[in-house]
């Protein structure tokens, strides 16, 4: 019997150039969208970059967003901090980000679909919950969350 190795949801998604991909459409999106457009119209030319190394090495990648960008999951809440950014603007950022997944071909298995939509559920959740303070709830020692096939960890508390 032949053993296989599972992959990364990186590697199911098709790698980086995927991701950068993603991100480049997406963020051209955002930025005519008349609800997102004024939240990131001061963004830097860097950053979709930025996002998809993120992504990617949440999802299994390479450490290109800690390593070669001096990142950390502290660094990306940070950017978040004060943002005022609301449940309506948290969905339209989820669907254009799904749409976008869609046009580009990234894959529609249930199985990765039901990762990728946990994954962004989750991040973007707290993006807006981290938006509506000014003090960082993650220290700067923290790991870079880690998200695979299938995650569990019971309810959110604060603090934890």
């Amino acid at each position: 019997m032949e053993i296989k190795t599972i992959p990364t949801l990186y590697e199911w998604m098709g790698g980086q150039q995927k991701l950068e991909t993603l991100t480049d459409l997406f963020y051209k999106k955002v930025l005519a969208d008349e609800l997102l457009g004024p939240v990131f119209g001061n963004m830097s030319p860097a950053h979709t970059r930025h996002v998809a190394h993120f992504i990617g090495e949440v999802f299994g990648g390479p450490k290109l967003y800690t390593n070669g960008d001096a990142g950390s999951h502290a660094k990306m809440v940070a950017h978040h901090l004060g943002k005022t950014l609301t449940n309506d603007m948290r969905k339209r950022w989820l669907g254009l980000l799904l749409d976008t997944a869609d046009e580009i071909g990234v894959p529609d298995d249930p199985e990765f679909r039901s990762a990728l939509l946990g994954y962004l559920e989750w991040g973007s959740r707290l993006a807006v919950m981290n938006s509506n303070t000014t003090e960082n709830p993650v220290s700067n020692d923290e790991p870079m969350p880690q998200w695979g096939w299938g995650q569990v960890g019971g309810p959110y508390l604060p603090g934890n």
